[in-house]
């Protein structure tokens, strides 16, 4: 007697980055835009607030979401005390590079998997290195456009990944996303 395969889950997240990982794991999903509002305060705890929000994000979807768990995904960089949201402007971004330009700062990703009758919530910290950027390098980094996009100062890929020197492979923001894997 075969069982049907379980229904893919809801990913509660239009992030291309969330949606690579998953399909590298090779994770069934659809994608669905959480309707939750993020806020970000400067001086909140990293963990407690990407914790929140990878809820918030999982529990908006999951009213909708029948049997079908739900992921919600948030992750945010810290510095000194400091959470480094989204840039408001080209100008943002270069000053936010500035800071983090030879310093090593933490990326922090909470992922939360809710279902009818559970709810798990973890986080995870991956600290990361960026080597010293010259007015050049933040000039072409913000010129390219990467800083609008979604995983503006938490990806290794694309400009940003070529910037980093170091970073702590124990601990990885997808490390979470591939623990459900198994």
């Amino acid at each position: 007697m075969s069982v049907p395969p379980a229904p893919p889950i809801l990913l509660a997240s239009t992030s291309p980055q969330r949606r690579a990982i998953l399909s590298q794991l090779g994770i069934p999903f659809d994608a669905v835009a959480p309707d939750y509002v993020e806020h970000d305060p400067p001086d909140a705890d990293p963990a407690a607030l990407v914790r929140a929000h990878a809820l918030g994000k999982a529990r908006s979807v999951a009213a909708d979401a029948g049997d079908r768990p739900v992921l919600g995904v948030d992750t945010t960089v810290a510095l000194d005390g400091r959470i480094y949201a989204k840039p408001a402007d080209a100008g943002d971004a270069e000053r936010m590079l500035d800071e983090l330009s030879g310093r090593t700062h933490a990326v922090v990703s909470g992922l939360a998997l809710v279902t009818r009758g559970w709810e798990h919530v973890e986080d995870a910290a991956t600290l990361v290195t960026f080597r010293a950027l010259t007015p050049r390098d933040l000039a072409n980094y913000v010129a390219a456009g990467e800083w609008d996009r979604d995983a503006f100062l938490t990806t290794s890929v694309g400009l940003a990944g070529r910037s980093i020197s170091a970073h702590d492979e124990a601990q990885c923001a997808g490390r979470g996303l591939r623990r459900i894997a198994w």
